[in-house]
């Protein structure tokens, strides 16, 4: 395997959007896993049926499940750490030099055309007295990016169950907020 060096750089690109860094990856890491399973299945019993390249292959399986919900969990720790950054930082009343979110373009966490980060951040709040699964879905999007299927599957509904959601909260908040919020 390349070194946790390349991985990681490997990991940054294509986060970063660089399509051909995950055809880098992907051998990297499948080789890695690939020599683990085989080393974990010799300590198995004889009769095992399981075989490397198919222990490897539920690993990928079980992985990919996983990503929308591990994305759903880091949206609410991004929320939480722009709203600590913004209050560290002294926002003002009006939001006056707060970082601020769009929630047209849910995966731009920093759109200049938005509202303040502690303002969304009441708004929320408010909104999950009222209707938890609403604060959560603007969560997913405002805060992580996820796509209205990917909340759908964190969230559990369906697609539409996701996307009426989505319009409900986005009313909601355009109500609360005003003319702060550029839907």
């Amino acid at each position: 395997m390349g070194s946790p060096r390349d991985v990681t750089a490997l990991l940054g690109d294509w986060s970063r959007g660089n399509r051909t860094a995950l055809n880098q990856l992907l051998p990297l890491v499948y080789a890695e896993l690939r020599r683990v399973a085989a080393r974990q299945l010799r300590s198995e019993r004889a009769d095992h049926t399981l075989q490397p390249t198919a222990l490897v292959h539920e690993v990928f399986l079980r992985l990919v499940d996983q990503r929308a919900h591990f994305f759903g969990v880091a949206a609410n720790v991004m929320r939480r750490i722009l709203v600590d950054h913004a209050r560290r930082h002294g926002a003002t009343k009006r939001g006056e030099g707060v970082r601020c979110l769009s929630l047209d373009e849910a995966s731009d966490v920093a759109a200049s055309n938005g509202m303040p980060v502690l303002e969304l951040d009441h708004a929320l709040e408010r909104l999950e007295t009222i209707d938890a699964e609403l604060a959560r879905i603007v969560e997913l999007r405002a805060f992580g990016g996820l796509t209205i299927e990917e909340a759908a599957h964190v969230l559990s509904v369906s697609p539409s169950t996701a996307k009426r959601d989505w319009r409900t909260a986005k009313a909601w908040l355009t109500r609360e907020l005003g003319s702060d919020l550029r839907p």
